[in-house]
């Protein structure tokens, strides 16, 4: 095993969550009952106060085996946020198959898996990270279909010479939201796989 890689990596992908959350939760607490002036402060209140968390909290976190459903939440948090900050764009959504196949190989190689039970792990982790990102997908469809703005946004964006049509929207959206999940699948097994044959080398 190589259980400082393990908590290294578990720590960079947990540390900002508490952050985040703290941010969040302070910019809309403040959206809804301050004046519009005190949001930013009230933000960056929220990232302290998160921050502050981190330095009490995260190593007894990390310090224990953490449940899945617990990964499952910080998961969803992660995709959710990632969908807002690209405001509806869902290409890097497929990036958070790596983490989440890291932990689950991480917690296989600690429990000594054999290599039925890993197959099974990684694509049943496969299908969860697709199953998610297809609502992302689902959703940033409706999101391009329902605005006036996406074809002079795509156009804008790509620097096209010609006018974008519903039609063409469509089937961007279906090639590469079956693209983005045949990906999504792939990084989802192998990272599955890569961190168990990783982690259970002896040292």
């Amino acid at each position: 095993m190589h259980p400082k890689l393990e908590f290294f990596v578990r720590g960079l992908i947990l540390a900002p969550v508490i952050p985040l959350a703290g941010l969040l939760a302070f910019w809309w607490a403040a959206y809804a009952l301050l004046p519009e002036s005190w949001i930013p402060f009230a933000a960056i209140t929220g990232l302290l106060v998160g921050i502050l968390l981190d330095v009490f909290l995260l190593k007894k976190l990390l310090d224990r085996r953490l449940g899945l459903l617990f990964w499952v939440a910080v998961f969803l948090f992660y995709s959710i946020g990632l969908f807002g900050f690209f405001m509806g764009v869902p290409v890097f959504n497929a990036l958070l198959a790596v983490p989440a196949g890291f932990i689950v190989g991480g917690r296989l190689a600690a429990e000594n898996a054999d290599r039925l039970r890993l197959h099974t792990a990684a694509h049943r982790t496969a299908w969860f990270t697709s199953g998610v990102l297809a609502l992302i997908c689902a959703a940033s469809a409706f999101i391009a279909l329902v605005s006036s703005s996406t074809a002079s946004d795509l156009q804008g964006l790509l620097g096209l010479g010609f006018n974008v049509t519903q039609a063409m929207i469509i089937a961007l959206i279906l090639v590469g939201g079956v693209a983005l999940l045949a990906l999504d699948w792939g990084l989802s097994v192998a990272s599955v796989r890569a961190a168990y044959i990783f982690l259970h080398r002896k040292v």
